[in-house]
């Protein structure tokens, strides 16, 4: 019984592990209104919309033969 919750414990710290190495960058999108134009809040800056994005890093590889 131990060994059984110990492996279980062991596969999701593992698993966490794989996922923690993307980074994360904000990206903001200025909102607009139905005709197009930038909808500005009261201040007279132009609104936003912000989300958190995840940044993989790209594996390289080799390239695939070309068959004849």
């Amino acid at each position: 019984m131990k060994s059984v919750v110990l492996s279980i414990a062991l596969l999701f710290g593992m698993s966490t592990a794989v996922y923690a190495e993307a980074e994360k960058t904000k990206v903001c999108v200025d909102v607009k209104d139905k005709e197009g134009k930038p909808v500005k809040d009261a201040k007279g800056n132009v609104k936003q919309n912000c989300k958190e994005m995840k940044v993989h890093k790209k594996l390289e590889g080799t390239e695939v033969p070309v068959k004849k």
